[in-house]
This record gives C-alpha cells, sequence and structure tokens, in this order.
C-alpha cells in the first residue's frame, strides 16, 4: 500500500495553484508546503485529506507522462473536479462519463497538467 507520492513540477507556483483548484472537489486540500530552506533544495507542496499523501515538487528536469488518480465520493465530484481542472489551466483529455471498458461503473475524467501529466478523478459506485 502507498502512503505518499510526488513528481516534480517545472512551474511550481502554477501547479500549486492548479492543484489547490483542481483537487478541492475532490476534498484535498493544501496541507503542508516546505520550503527550499527546509530542504535545502527543492520546495515542495504535499496534499490531502487528513495528512498531505500527494506531494509536487520544484524540479529542473521535466517530467511527464505520470498518471495519477484521485478517488471521488461521486459522480457529482468527478464532474465538479474536471470542471474546475479546466477553469484553472487543465486541458481536456476525457470529458466526465462512464468508463465501462474498465468496468460497468467506472466513472471518470481525466485532465492534463500544465506538465502533460494525466490527472485523474474516478468513482467506482453506481448513483443512485
Amino acid at each position: 500500500m502507498l502512503d505518499h507520492v510526488g513528481f516534480a513540477v517545472s512551474d511550481f507556483e502554477t501547479s500549486k495553484a492548479f492543484y489547490t483548484e483542481a483537487l478541492a472537489p475532490l476534498g484535498y486540500g493544501l496541507i503542508m508546503e516546505v520550503s527550499r530552506e527546509m530542504t535545502g533544495g527543492e520546495a515542495h507542496a504535499g496534499f490531502g485529506k487528513d495528512k498531505p499523501d500527494f506531494w509536487i515538487g520544484e524540479g529542473t528536469t521535466k517530467v511527464t507522462g505520470v498518471h495519477v488518480a484521485f478517488q471521488a465520493a461521486g459522480r457529482a465530484a468527478v464532474s465538479a473536479f474536471y470542471k474546475a481542472a479546466i477553469a484553472v489551466g487543465g486541458r481536456d483529455n476525457g470529458k466526465p462519463g462512464l468508463r465501462p471498458h474498465y468496468h460497468e461503473n467506472y466513472y471518470g475524467a481525466f485532465v492534463f497538467d500544465s506538465d502533460g501529466n494525466n490527472v485523474e478523478a474516478v468513482c467506482h459506485r453506481p448513483e443512485p
């Protein structure tokens, strides 16, 4: 089981703003920031619900092609994630909808962040 995951971003402030807004509908918030002075290197920002389990950090190497999926409480939260992510500069990679090729209740939405990483919100439960 994973405790946390993180990756470098090419524009820390832009990415921090993106993830702050895009993850808010999923109940995720910016929980912790670690400054350059504290690390002796790059700054980091940790997002989560109860603890920081998703991290971004300043990086000199642009990493792309990462896929990360955040669990949503319901389909409305998936749609709210997508709307918020697009509003803050995300690029469409799959509008909210069912993805029955994964399973019959797989409801997800996909966006690319400013580094080209594929960010998803997904709900696995059927809606009433």
